[in-house]
């Protein structure tokens, strides 16, 4: 399955979400949500920088084709929400733009995650998914607006959709992670202050990481799940004081709770029971653990959550930045003033000058200032100049007679004309110029994106045909090592089984079981002493855990690590029937996967082709193989069987021993049967140079000494024979 995560920054709800996806085998894609990310993802496929209103998130969603999208919403990192107005219309416009890119792409399932803080009030009883959200704050209220956006998506566009709202959810936050839940602030209080005021009549419900990615799972996988919204939730009450005590149980340093018990009781539980009765619904992660773990993480790494400080530098780098945004705008202001008593003192020395006179300076200085910096500063110029020209008729008429002179507003009027025609002039090639930056730039980066992307969908392509022709994983690999069991003899392609599965695997520790009657298996080959812990013989039927996966054609996974049981098994099919159950013990936790699980099963497969045909070709030759009427090997059989089992043995796969009966030739025939009773029906009989042998599997010279006192009791003697029988 192909899953595409949306969000950005790094948290725990991203990374754990990212390997239970990789454990389980998917291919996962992120989009972070922002052009330069600082976060490393190495367990992801591919990972496209690009913020959510870029025009290329439609190409994006074409180029990946995800089976299923995830937008963290209410837990995305690349909303700090520090200014929750700008940021809740940030939200809603990302959230819009990504639905409407996925709207064309139409493919597969898009997740969306809420949360509880789409209500704000109380409730007497736990809040159902149907319940109109009752936001107070802008932050939730563009949580609920995502809520509704979505719905109004699946509505008109008929797309699927999922809306889960998790109930407090709670991690241990990442080093500086902040988060919105009270676990998180009451341990921030307690480390800034030494005590947590806590509210008995203040109760809610909170769940754990390890549920919530769970869960969230568990809508992937769905193939059609009955509605679109569904609480997350623990459905474990817990009030402000029980928690607050429990945060204090876990530190280490010592904390005071104090009671602020006021007011009315607030009570705030989703109720989860629409999921439970869908989903088979189990808590992993009681408080108890989950608050533990949150506790002791944040106390030793106290200094990264005790913002104090920073947010002191943040408050004052937003006054400085204010003024340098007040600073840059007066600049031109002041420049201008500055600029003007040059002028004035120009255009005085110009008065009855024989050769600047007729020179105006000020017109000069407003179609200076109305060029380099437009209309506005032109304005403030022509004031200045006014003002100034003003002042200097004064010099010769009173300020009455100054303004009675029509040649004063002849002279403004000349002024201010010029210079807002030549500052709008500007302007307006300025505005122009600006524009087609402004597109050059844009269509610059959709190039860039559209580079980006291609890049990204080349990579993509050389790792799929890498993949195909070299990987572990392709059919033609496992194919070429398990066609190697073709070269075996009939006798020995179960022993040589056990070492191509071995390598196909890339585990130490194979065991390989064969079916003896009805409900037991007998241990018939094994690469390690870790493989046969189970013993020889086991009575599989009564392995319930694993034989209900066996039993209905699927691999066991042994995701309990429950140390009595292989950690992955598959079995082989005859006529309906397990013939053969293959085991592997020793491969790490995260190999425990889908993929791993289908390799296995692609790989059974092969080898029980190989094992059908041998037992097919021993069928077709059991006249030719047995002494008449009884089940003593020929010599020719006998003499292979043995010869598979002595080299098996000296390859570490097997143990054996071989036991000569002293019997007389002519008694074989009629000691056969009682010889029989005396051995396990995956033991043999068989004649090599005239002489009877009995081939003792899975045994070693020690068990084998039962075996002959067995014999002797019926008057059989027998001795333990060495591989040079064989050999002679």
């Amino acid at each position: 399955m192909v899953v595409l995560l949306v969000g950005g920054g790094s948290s725990r709800l991203m990374d754990a979400m990212i390997n239970k996806l990789n454990k389980c085998g998917h291919r996962v894609y992120l989009l972070t949500g922002k052009k330069e990310s600082h976060f490393t993802y190495p367990r992801v496929f591919e990972r496209y920088d690009f913020p959510y209103d870029s025009d290329s998130m439609k190409e994006i969603f074409e180029s990946i084709r995800p089976d299923v999208t995830i937008f963290l919403g209410a837990y995305d990192t690349n909303y700090t929400w520090e200014y929750t107005r700008k940021e809740s219309v940030q939200y809603t416009a990302d959230l819009t733009n990504i639905l409407s890119a996925y709207s064309v792409c139409r493919r597969g399932r898009f997740i969306y995650l809420s949360s509880q803080e789409v209500y704000g009030k109380s409730y007497i009883d736990d809040i159902p998914e149907e319940e109109a959200s009752s936001a107070k704050n802008f932050r939730s209220m563009a949580i609920a607006q995502g809520e509704d956006i979505c719905r109004t998506y699946k509505k008109t566009q008929d797309m699927d959709m999922a809306v889960l709202r998790l109930d407090h959810f709670y991690a241990v936050p990442k080093k500086g992670e902040q988060q919105y839940n009270p676990c998180y602030r009451m341990m921030v209080e307690a480390l800034k202050n030494g005590k947590i005021s806590a509210n008995k009549k203040n109760q809610f419900s909170m769940i754990y990481l390890d549920d919530v990615v769970e869960y969230i799972y568990r809508i992937m996988e769905a193939e059609e799940p009955g509605h679109m919204v569904y609480n997350i939730s623990s459905n474990c009450v817990i009030s402000q004081m029980d928690l607050a005590e429990m945060i204090q149980k876990y530190m280490k340093e010592k904390i005071e709770v104090a009671d602020a018990t006021v007011g009315e009781r607030f009570r705030l539980v989703l109720n989860g029971k629409r999921y439970r009765e869908e989903f088979d619904q189990k808590i992993f992660i009681d408080y108890e653990n989950g608050v533990k773990q949150t506790v002791e993480y944040m106390e030793k790494h106290s200094e990264t959550y005790l913002k104090n400080q920073k947010e002191t530098t943040q408050f004052s780098r937003r006054i400085w930045n204010n003024i340098k945004i007040i600073a840059k705008l007066l600049v031109p202001y002041i420049e201008n003033i500055v600029c003007f008593i040059p002028f004035f003192m120009l255009n005085n020395r110009a008065v009855g000058s024989q050769y600047f006179d007729r020179l105006d300076f000020y017109l000069l200085y407003v179609l200076l200032f109305a060029i380099v910096y437009g209309q506005q500063q032109a304005v403030f110029s022509g004031l200045l100049a006014t003002a100034g020209y003003c002042f200097r008729q004064m010099y010769q008429q009173s300020g009455f007679e100054v303004l009675l002179n029509y040649n004063t507003y002849v002279w403004m009027a000349q002024i201010f004309i010029l210079g807002m025609v030549v500052g709008y002039m500007r302007d307006q090639l300025h505005f122009v110029r600006h524009e087609d930056e402004e597109e050059i730039g844009y269509l610059n980066g959709q190039i860039d994106d559209i580079a980006d992307i291609n890049d990204s969908n080349v990579r993509m392509k050389h790792t799929f045909e890498t993949q195909i022709v070299n990987h572990k994983d392709s059919l033609g690999k496992i194919y070429s090592i398990t066609s190697k069991l073709d070269q075996y003899e009939p006798e020995e392609v179960l022993f040589y089984a056990a070492q191509i599965l071995e390598q196909l695997m890339d585990s130490n520790d194979i065991a390989i079981y064969s079916v003896a009657n009805g409900d037991y298996a007998r241990l018939f080959s094994f690469t390690s002493e870790t493989a046969k812990k189970m013993g020889n013989s086991i009575h599989y039927s009564a392995m319930t855990e694993m034989y209900e996966e066996l039993k209905d054609d699927r691999v066991y996974i042994n995701k309990n690590m429950n140390p009595d049981y292989p950690l992955m098994a598959n079995a082989i099919y005859s006529e309906d029937e397990i013939q053969i159950i293959l085991m592997i013990w020793g491969i790490p936790w995260e190999r425990m996967n889908l993929a791993e699980a289908n390799r296995l099963r692609v790989t059974s497969y092969l080898i029980q082709n190989a094992v059908v045909r041998a037992n097919r070709y021993l069928d077709a030759l059991r006249e030719d193989r047995y002494l008449e009427g009884t089940k003593i090997l020929g010599k020719d059989a006998f003499f292979h069987l043995v010869t598979a089992f002595l080299n098996a043995k000296n390859d570490g796969l097997t143990e054996c021993t071989l036991l000569k009966l002293d019997i007389k030739k002519k008694k074989f025939q009629t000691k056969s049967a009682l010889l029989e009773k005396n051995l396990r029906r995956s033991d043999y009989l068989g004649i090599i140079n005239g002489e009877l042998y009995a081939l003792l599997t899975n045994t070693n010279e020690e068990n084998a000494s039962y075996v002959i006192r067995r014999f002797e009791e019926i008057g059989c003697s027998s001795t333990i024979a060495g591989r040079e029988v064989v050999e002679c």
